[in-house]
């Protein structure tokens, strides 16, 4: 199928387009940028521009042509499927990583995502929230309107995050955390129930979905739905903070 780009957006060279996207007016999306198919793109959205860093190049690309080197162009921007990216959010290009956003993303009027953020699949970003560089979203977090996120900061599968709230620090898979600073306050139970988990399988899972326990070693990763399964193990496995 092909894309509706409205006359007035602003597509520069670099910029590769899957099939089925809608570009609303007055969006402007610079390379190095690749996009897939049938995402949303609202109104005054800005997909491509220089990461907000003081030391680099901010390249006029909506003029020139990316020139291949990434210390100039930025390190580009990737965007998957079906996501809806609403008016007035704000994607910057990476500084020495690909800024990443997956398939299925929800993100709200004026959220921005900074350079060299990653964003898995099936993330809300409500609207006014602000990532700083560096940030990783795992796959289904959601996080509430006016929400900021200090750099380089990791926010687990599944997690949900109270409305204004200042994320300083890691928040654990499947847990809720609001305030400022933002402190866990309890498990996404809701969130659990509707991938299919018990009151029992909940319970097992809590001591380390709050950080106070290993992963049970009885095999309770290996007995979760295969996609929980998969999450579970991988944020598991994670790299810990230093």
């Amino acid at each position: 199928m092909v894309n509706r780009i409205h006359p007035t957006a602003v597509l520069g060279e670099g910029v590769e387009l899957g099939e089925d996207n809608v570009i609303g007016p007055f969006a402007v999306v610079v390379g190095p940028t690749t996009i897939g198919d049938g995402n949303w793109i609202g109104p005054h959205v800005t997909i491509g521009t220089p990461g907000e860093d003081r030391g680099r190049e901010h390249p006029a690309a909506w003029d020139t042509a990316p020139t291949g080197d990434p210390d100039h162009d930025g390190h580009g921007i990737a965007i998957g499927s079906r996501n809806r990216i609403r008016e007035y959010v704000s994607v910057h290009q990476g500084t020495w990583r690909t800024t990443t956003i997956g398939d299925d993303g929800y993100f709200l009027r004026n959220s921005h995502i900074a350079h060299d953020c990653l964003i898995d699949d099936a993330v809300t970003l409500a609207s006014n929230t602000v990532l700083g560089g560096h940030v990783h979203i795992w796959s289904s977090a959601n996080l509430g309107m006016g929400t900021t996120v200090h750099q380089h900061v990791r926010i687990g599968p599944g997690a949900m995050v109270g409305m204004l709230s200042a994320v300083r620090r890691e928040v654990g898979a499947f847990t809720i955390a609001v305030g400022n600073p933002a402190r866990v306050t309890g498990v996404n139970v809701v969130g659990l129930s509707r991938r299919g988990l018990d009151e029992e399988t909940i319970e097992a899972l809590g001591p380390w979905l709050k950080g106070k326990g290993d992963l049970a070693a009885d095999g309770l990763a290996d007995r979760l739905p295969g996609d929980l399964s998969t999450l579970v193990k991988a944020w598991d496995a994670r790299p810990l903070e230093n």
